[in-house]
C-alpha cells in the first residue's frame, strides 16, 4: 500500500502505464499471473456503497486510475498519481508487449454478433494482430447480455478460456462478470493476467470513436461522450458521476488540510 494513494477507501497504484506493462511482462516470465482493474469515477462511486465491489478492487494486484478527476483528487490530497492509465491505452500497450514476447491473448467482451455483423471481440482481435504482428490470439468471445444468469452458458465460456490457456485475458464486460471470472481463473489459470478494460474491446473493434488526446488530458472526455450519447449517459454523468466527482475533490481537499 505504500505505493498507493487512497481515494474514498480505494487504493490506487502510483505507477505509469509503462511500469505496469513491465511488471506484467516480468511476472509472466516467472509464470505468475495477476489482476488489473482500472476504476473510473463511476466505478469508484459504485464501490462506495457496494462492499463486494470494494472487496474486488482491494483484491486486485494492480489498480490504476482510468479517469482524470482521480488524478485531480490525488493532487489535492498531496499524493499525486503520475498519470492517467486509460483501459484502451493499456490494452494496446499490453498487446504490443505480448507480441514482442510471442505470448497470447484472449478477448472476452465486445458487441455480440448481430444480423451478419461479426462479433466485436473477433474484429478487435483482427485489429490487434494487424497492429502488432507476432501477437497470438488464444481465442475470443462476445457473449450476449444476460449470459451470466445461465450457469451452463457461463461455465461453457469459462471452460473455453481455460482450455485456450492464454497469457492475458481482456475482460470488456461489467464488474460482476470480471469478479466472477477472476475468481475462477485464479485457480484454473494461476499464471495468467486479467485486465478489466471496460469498453476497450469495442473501441479496438472500431465501434467507438476515440476522443482526442488533448480532450482527454483536460478531463473533458465525459462531455464529448455526453454529446454523442445523451440518452444513455445524461442521467449517469449529470445526476450521479458529476456530483460524486465534485464531492471526491472536496474530500481530497479537506484531507489535504
Amino acid at each position: 500500500m505504500e505505493q498507493r494513494v487512497v481515494l474514498d477507501g480505494v487504493g490506487i497504484d502510483r505507477r505509469t502505464e509503462a511500469e505496469i506493462v513491465a511488471h506484467v511482462r516480468e511476472s509472466l516470465s516467472r509464470c505468475r499471473g495477476g489482476r488489473i482493474v482500472a476504476p473510473t469515477v463511476d466505478l469508484l462511486r459504485l464501490a462506495r456503497r457496494d462492499p463486494d465491489l470494494r472487496a474486488q478492487l482491494a483484491d486486485a494486484d494492480l489498480v490504476v486510475a482510468d479517469s482524470t478527476p482521480l488524478l485531480w483528487a490525488s493532487r489535492l490530497a498531496r499524493a499525486p498519481l503520475p498519470e492517467r492509465v486509460a483501459g484502451l491505452s493499456l490494452a494496446r500497450s499490453l498487446a504490443a508487449a505480448l507480441a514482442a514476447d510471442g505470448r497470447s491473448l484472449y478477448l472476452f467482451g465486445g458487441a455480440p454478433a448481430f444480423f451478419g455483423r461479426i462479433e466485436g471481440s473477433h474484429r478487435a482481435a483482427r485489429a490487434l494482430v494487424h497492429a502488432y504482428p507476432g501477437l497470438r490470439i488464444a481465442g475470443h468471445a462476445s457473449p450476449r447480455e444476460g449470459f451470466d444468469r445461465d450457469p451452463a452458458t457461463r461455465d461453457a465460456f469459462h471452460r473455453e478460456i481455460v482450455e485456450a490457456r492464454p497469457d492475458v485475458v481482456y475482460v470488456g464486460l461489467g464488474a460482476s462478470t470480471y469478479a466472477w471470472l477472476a475468481e475462477r481463473l485464479r485457480h484454473d489459470l494461476p499464471g495468467a493476467w486479467l485486465l478489466g478494460c471496460g469498453a476497450a474491446i469495442d473501441a479496438l473493434a472500431g465501434d467507438h470513436v476515440r476522443v482526442r488526446e488533448r480532450v482527454r488530458r483536460r478531463g473533458r472526455e465525459w462531455a464529448h461522450r455526453l454529446v454523442r450519447e445523451p440518452s444513455q449517459l445524461a442521467d449517469r454523468y449529470l445526476c450521479h458521476d458529476g456530483p460524486y466527482a465534485l464531492g471526491l475533490l472536496l474530500r481530497a481537499a479537506v484531507r489535504r488540510r
